[in-house]
């Protein structure tokens, strides 16, 4: 039997594109004949992207596919199969679907049978569960398709094994968190420990929204060792050379670090939210912080410095270090950089609500207008030159509500909203490492709001670390309060914590979307109501 060459196309897809997703299809296709492989792979719905959420629930959006599925079919290379993730609308009915396509015929189509409604997920909410599985042969090998969740479960991988596949191809969009490599393998190995079947899982790559599917596609032989993986946040073709049915050893890129992962993962994620949506470039408060001295430098990173407008905003509790640090930074990057005092328009706001605000002392509602003064310089500027604006904030200010409804929460685009404020740290390091562009005295200086004198986050909040552990365990692990003190934190700690994150609930549904990179981030897998007397027992 003559070796078999399968292509794995790690593709960027984007939602509603459909012809430039089949433009894509097509040509990785020529580059996979090109390359001598008779066999492709797409990831799931790569022709409609993924996830289409509401679009599914139009008939013109699904006969639009059904229409580029067509057309697609007859524009793939001759002498290449190429399996196609699509959505398919049938007899009332809309499935989550895969079709293997060949020299403009169609050999089958198969339908997800394990449909995910939870975290990020609410395919249950569009699509019907298919019941069958598909098995076509190729060049003397029996393949079987299964779709992502598909093999979470072990019953259809152990269905397609059963109608008698020898080799299991899973087209996949699996969004980016912390670690999911780690968790996709083990998965996946115990698919072929219960099945015997070498694997070939390929995986969509590129931003949607607050998602980052990172890719990482890989291919396991029939003892669940790796014998291929793509690098993660890369678009490319991939080829895999099966001798018989098993897989022969080829190039396996090694996984990131957690800091390197999330740093891509950000970039990414910046990336293909402000070209996809045709934004020339973006705007952001600089302010001489770390927040906003990582979020520079992910944007030079993800887009250039010639797409990349930093602002100082100084008024007078602004320290004159933040100044020089924040111009430091700005010119080692070399992005465009301006500087607007806000003093005179803070002076002004306080002499209009003099009368409203007799007798009453400095406190959040003056601090708070420096912010909302702030927010408004920016999305003057956004209007003005079609620069969307990032918001700076981290994932813990935005737990306990230290941020600034229409001040610092005013933007497009929440960069760090996932990315808790120890690593923050910890991704600033790791920039460094690959070239100094964060002045040193900006990592090591206290983080202040610089809305008072004298002010430090820890005047407000628990040390970082504090809070940062209690906020992981109550928002990601749904831990109780009681749970949190066992683990050795302080009762009043935990308490004013998770009172904080119950309470400022109306804040981050306001807030704009931003990457996920932890299995449960304040967006789509984070559902809790705003009005609610239920207060967890401390």
């Amino acid at each position: 039997m003559a070796p078999v060459k399968i292509g794995i196309a790690q593709i960027n897809s984007t939602v509603g594109d459909l012809s430039g997703n089949a433009a894509r299809i097509v040509d990785y296709a020529q580059q996979a004949k090109a390359a001598g492989c008779t066999l492709m792979l797409t990831p799931e719905l790569a022709l409609s992207g993924y996830p289409p959420e509401d679009l599914l629930l139009r008939d013109d959006f699904n006969q639009a596919c059904a229409d580029a599925l067509q057309r697609l079919s007859v524009s793939l290379p001759a002498g290449l199969t190429v399996i196609v993730g699509h959505p398919l609308a049938e007899n009332g009915d809309c499935y989550n679907a895969a079709s293997v396509l060949q020299s403009g015929s169609l050999l089958g189509t198969y339908r997800k049978q394990v449909l995910p409604n939870h975290s990020v997920f609410d395919e249950v909410r569009y699509f019907t569960p298919g019941d069958t599985p598909l098995v076509f042969d190729h060049q003397g090998i029996r393949f079987g398709v299964v779709i992502c969740a598909d093999v979470w479960e072990a019953g259809p991988a152990m269905q397609t094994r059963q109608a008698g596949a020898e080799v299991l191809l899973a087209l996949n969009a699996s969004p980016f968190h912390i670690d999911k490599q780690v968790t996709r393998h083990d998965v996946l190995k115990q698919r072929v420990s219960e099945t015997g079947m070498p694997v070939v899982y390929t995986n969509l790559v590129g931003g949607q929204d607050e998602l980052v599917f990172d890719g990482g596609s890989f291919v396991l032989d029939d003892e669940g060792a790796l014998t291929l993986q793509l690098p993660p946040f890369e678009e490319m073709l991939g080829v895999i050379e099966f001798e018989g049915t098993q897989p022969l050893a080829a190039e396996i890129r090694p996984q990131l670090s957690l800091e390197a992962s999330v740093y891509e993962a950000l970039c990414l994620g910046l990336h293909d939210y402000v070209t996809k949506n045709g934004f020339p470039g973006v705007v952001l408060g600089l302010s001489g912080g770390i927040d906003s001295a990582l979020t520079l430098a992910i944007a030079v990173d993800a887009l250039g410095a010639d797409k990349v407008k930093a602002l100082m905003m100084p008024s007078e509790f602004t320290a004159d270090i933040s100044i020089a640090d924040a111009r430091e930074m700005a010119g080692g990057l070399g992005v465009e950089y301006s500087e607007l005092a806000i003093r005179p328009l803070f002076e002004q706001f306080c002499a209009t609500l003099a009368g409203e605000f007799a007798g009453r002392p400095f406190d959040t509602a003056e601090e708070n207008l420096q912010a909302r003064i702030r927010g408004t310089l920016l999305m003057g500027i956004s209007n003005k030159f079609g620069s969307i604006v990032l918001t700076t904030g981290n994932k813990s200010e935005m737990a306990v509500g230290y941020s600034t409804l229409y001040g610092d929460m005013a933007g497009g685009f929440s960069l760090l909203k996932d990315v808790p404020k120890t690593l923050v740290y910890k991704l600033s390091h790791y920039r460094n490492s690959l070239s100094p562009v964060i002045p040193q005295r900006i990592i090591l200086r206290a983080p202040s709001a610089e809305l008072r004198h004298d002010q430090t986050d820890q005047d407000s909040l628990p040390p970082y670390e504090v809070l940062d552990a209690i906020m992981e365990a109550y928002v990601e692990h749904d831990c109780s309060p009681l749970d949190i003190v066992e683990m050795g934190f302080r009762q009043q700690d935990v308490a004013r914590v998770v009172r904080l994150i119950d309470i400022n609930e109306y804040k981050r549904r306001q807030a704009p979307v931003g990457v996920r990179i932890t299995h449960r981030g304040f967006g789509k897998d984070r559902r809790y109501p705003i009005t609610s007397k239920f207060r967890f027992s401390h």
